[in-house]
């Protein structure tokens, strides 16, 4: 029986027929309807012609998260007075409930994408909705792309619908147009209880959050809050927190409200969240939630929420291979998703745990998932869609360039896709496995080592990380998983079967050739984790380090001391102490279950890590989950990092010849070179004067004058004269210092070279300039007074530092550079100091030199101060010495 008094009251009824025009059309539209409208049940319901509206259609609606997409089909299978899996049903991973009356399905995503590669035409669904697009989730903006290309090419009559509250309406009424001009947006009218907003900074300064840190003196403060809010209001609280750890954390401060506190997450089990979201039964609660409540659905009785401002988001640091959640400031456009689930069925109330002030300059929308996350996943989905560059992809963001290049080389390493960037046969299979492509060819190439069972085991630990309580040893994490009776332990379990099932196929393309092949090789199993009998012998270790080694081969790592590692892709890793948990809040994941609080992870020799994040301003990364291995299964694992050679290299002012075996960054054998090769001895100290500059070589005073004498020919008159800077002596150091490069092999042989000797080398002897080089640029001048003085080429322009008697009856100033350049003189006085500066001589004689004489002559009565200098006899000597000669 459809409940038609729920249905009239959602406002987004009266943007129905304006959409139905826009898809019978154009065939897209863009919804923009606030939240508590109904556009997530009303709009597919009415689209799917089970209302009673319009013909009867078949509707795919994509959620961007699982607890989103059961809500959704839920609340709708409510609407019709039915069970879901009828006429409305969902797919999220591992579960299914649909059948084949339902003309409604809600799938997450990720689902979504599946069902694009497998079949692209989506056979059988009229109409897709895109909901909560505004969130710009990577996998949502993919599926856009992909679905447009088959609106295009394959199926035009398939009708596109974009769905959010708070969107870039005009830039996704551009994509879905195309060459047709903008989809039409459609705005369906909001809900107008009205939502006061209270403004709680913290009373003290709090750390920022960074990396998967929270400042504990934030969290307390929410808490506070949060009892603030069940003071002075009534109704249930909704409280916006980053992340399962804090969430516990703020639940533990709560202890002891008048209420019932729970927690939502997308790690929470599906019967908490049901029971969350059916409503309770008189009892005043608090909900504790992620950013899984922004959107999609409602959560009943909730009158005030709590903001914390905080948001966990992927980030990808290409630099060291480190892909990691990490929390940000939430964007205005979540504030606003946030404050609007007060309103959905009251006036209500949000309390924002930050300043106005703070609240301006906030980033308008959070940033998309394509510029911040790891594209690798991306990069396997548009090549297995035919497309490797992504280049045709109708997107909203391009791929970064930097972030693609890299997911591409990655992809390469594993077998996925061909030189060209084509998806092999291996790659296709990887990508229907629904995991990241990284942990997809774990289980590929495990499976055959440790066993189907348990290499899907470990790679479904890895493909949802495990509660913190669960410690940093994956091994160990394992062991707990397999006894454990929590929420987490049976998703576990669930996507381990699934796992098992999709490694177990049959397929053609499980061994291709190459890179591609399985990369745990024969060393992977001699003797430990083998195939066949070998397999269910080995150790929970062996099997665990091998298939995270596998993962994130570049992340093998070998111990250097005291807790520290050195991974193979050159970032540091350090693993926690005793006493440095979880429980903390500021810290490090708590010590291996069962281990007594102190990570045994600290004494290994080798760790294969799984996961790791690098907080601000740390030089080495923090290891949160990891799995004990050794040398041999870090090589098989790594094998493509495998490198031996001769290396050749400056270090500590002295060159270094050995031979050198390294698995990436590590060094695992080396030894003295007796007679290196002599282009790589070269290369090595060039590397050295690069590092430490050509003060390595020996500059007399004369060497250094020669270098200022070049440099300024070559900026006063260019070519043939040489450029000397430090760039240019770089470029042509074969040229000038070929010689005793050659010959040197630390600091002291190069000291020994005289520079000025071996710069003279660069002079313009071929083409007979350099014979001019004394005139054009001469190291001295005479003066009248017959003095031959050093003229100053540091400065821009040439300086002649000299007494000024000496100068006496010189009527024009020197010039250099074939006259071009006239000499800037330093008139000194007779003990030396300068007394005037002039760069034309006969106008300081002429109006200059009456101030001088009259400041001078008093001080100086002993030295000629003649009336006319210009005419006067030029002299070293004083007065008294003149008369006596």
């Amino acid at each position: 029986m459809i409940r038609r008094d729920a249905l009239d009251q959602l406002p987004v009824r009266t943007a129905l027929p304006a959409l139905r025009a826009a898809l019978d059309g154009p065939g897209t539209a863009v919804l923009c309807a606030p939240p508590g409208t109904g556009k997530t049940t009303l709009v597919p319901l009415d689209l799917a012609g089970l209302t009673g509206a319009g013909p009867k259609r078949r509707v795919l609606v994509a959620e961007p998260r699982r607890i989103a997409a059961r809500a959704a089909a839920r609340r709708m299978a409510w609407l019709l007075g039915e069970r879901v899996g009828e006429q409305v049903g969902f797919t999220v991973r591992g579960e299914r409930r649909a059948g084949p009356r339902t003309a409604v399905e809600v799938v997450t995503t990720g689902v979504l994408l599946q069902r694009l590669q497998r079949d692209p035409e989506l056979a059988g669904f009229d109409v897709v909705v895109l909901d909560e697009c505004h969130e710009r989730h990577l996998d949502a903006d993919t599926s856009a792309a992909f679905l447009l290309d088959v609106r295009e090419t394959l199926r035009p009559e398939l009708r596109l619908v974009a769905a959010s509250a708070t969107t870039d309406a005009e830039g996704w009424a551009r994509l879905l147009g195309g060459s047709e001009g903008p989809a039409p947006v459609v705005e369906a009218a909001g809900v107008s209880h009205p939502v006061g907003v209270v403004w709680v900074p913290p009373e003290r300064p709090v750390r920022p959050a960074h990396g998967m840190r929270v400042d504990p003196a934030l969290l307390a403060h929410v808490a506070a809050v949060v009892r603030r809010a069940l003071r002075e209001q009534t109704g249930d609280v909704l409280c916006f927190l980053p992340g399962v750890g804090e969430i516990g954390r703020v639940a533990g401060e709560l202890a002891g409200v008048d209420a019932e506190v729970l927690q939502v997450h997308g790690r929470a089990p599906a019967e908490v969240q049901d029971a969350v979201l059916a409503g309770g039964s008189g009892v005043r609660r608090v909900v504790l939630a992620t950013s899984v409540a922004e959107s999609s659905l409602t959560v009943p009785g909730v009158r005030v929420v709590v903001d914390s401002g905080l948001a966990r988001v992927p980030r990808t640091d290409h630099a060291r291979g480190l892909s990691a959640l990490t929390t940000v400031r939430a964007s205005r456009a979540a504030g606003r998703q946030r404050a609007g689930r007060a309103g959905r069925e009251a006036p209500g109330v949000v309390y924002r745990c930050w300043s106005e002030g703070e609240d301006g300059r906030l980033p308008a929308f959070p940033d998309p998932e394509i510029k911040v996350a790891d594209l690798t996943a991306f990069a396997l989905q548009s090549a297995c869609w035919g497309d490797p560059t992504a280049g045709g992809l109708a997107l909203l963001d391009a791929p970064p360039a930097g972030a693609l290049a890299a997911a591409r080389e990655v992809l390469t390493a594993i077998g996925a896709v061909d030189g060209a960037g084509r998806a092999t046969g291996r790659g296709v299979r990887m990508a229907r496995i629904g995991l990241h492509p990284r942990l997809a060819r774990a289980l590929l190439d495990g499976a055959p080592e440790v066993g189907v069972r348990r290499a899907a085991e470990v790679v479904a630990l890895l493909s949802e990380e495990p509660p913190r309580a669960y410690g940093d040893d994956l091994a160990a994490a394992w062991r707990t998983a397999r006894r454990g009776g929590d929420a987490y332990g049976a998703r576990w379990r669930q996507e381990a079967r699934r796992l098992a099932s999709a490694a177990g196929e049959p397929s053609a393309g499980s061994g291709a050739g190459g890179r591609g092949g399985s990369a745990a090789g024969a060393g992977a199993g001699s003797g430990r984790t083998g195939g066949g009998g070998g397999a269910a012998a080995a150790s929970d270790d062996a099997v665990a380090g091998l298939i995270a080694a596998l993962a994130f081969p570049e992340r093998v790592a070998r111990a250097r001391g005291a807790g520290s590692f050195l991974m193979a892709s050159g970032t540091g890793a350090d693993v926690a102490g005793a006493g440095t948990g979880a429980q903390a809040g500021w810290g490090h994941r708590a010590g291996s279950a069962g281990d007594g609080g102190g990570s045994r992870l600290r004494d290994a020799g080798w760790l294969a890590v799984a996961v790791a994040d690098r907080p601000v301003a740390a030089v080495s990364a923090r290891v949160r989950l990891a799995a004990v291995i050794d040398e041999e299964t870090a090589c098989a694992a790594a094998r493509a990092l495998y490198s031996s050679g001769e290396e050749v290299r400056w270090s500590d002012g002295e060159v270094v010849a050995r031979s050198v075996t390294r698995l990436g960054a590590i060094e695992l054998a080396a030894r003295p070179l007796s007679a290196p090769d002599p282009g790589l001895l070269r290369d090595a100290v060039v590397s050295g004067l690069r590092r430490e500059g050509f003060g390595l070589l020996r500059w007399s005073a004369a060497a250094a004058s020669l270098r200022q004498r070049m440099a300024f020919l070559h900026r006063e008159l260019g070519a043939p004269w040489p450029d000397v800077s430090g760039a240019a002596l770089l470029e042509r150091v074969e040229e000038w210092l070929g010689v005793e490069l050659g010959r040197a092999r630390r600091r002291a042989d190069l000291a020994r070279v005289d520079a000025g000797q071996a710069l003279g080398r660069l002079l313009p002897w071929a083409s007979g300039d350099a014979a001019r080089f004394e005139e054009l640029a001469p190291e001295r001048i005479e003066v009248p007074s017959g003095s031959r003085v050093r003229v100053d080429y540091g400065g821009e322009q040439p300086v002649l530092a000299v007494k000024l008697q000496e100068l006496f009856g010189l009527q024009e100033s020197p010039r250099v550079a074939g006259g071009r350049v006239p000499v800037l003189v330093h008139l000194l006085s007779p003990a030396g100091r300068p007394a005037a500066v002039t760069a034309d001589l006969a106008s300081f004689w002429r109006d200059g030199y009456r101030s001088v004489r009259a400041e001078l002559r008093g001080r100086y009565p002993k030295h000629p101060w003649p009336e006319d200098p210009s005419a006067a006899e030029p002299t070293r000597h004083t007065s008294a010495r003149l008369k006596r000669g």
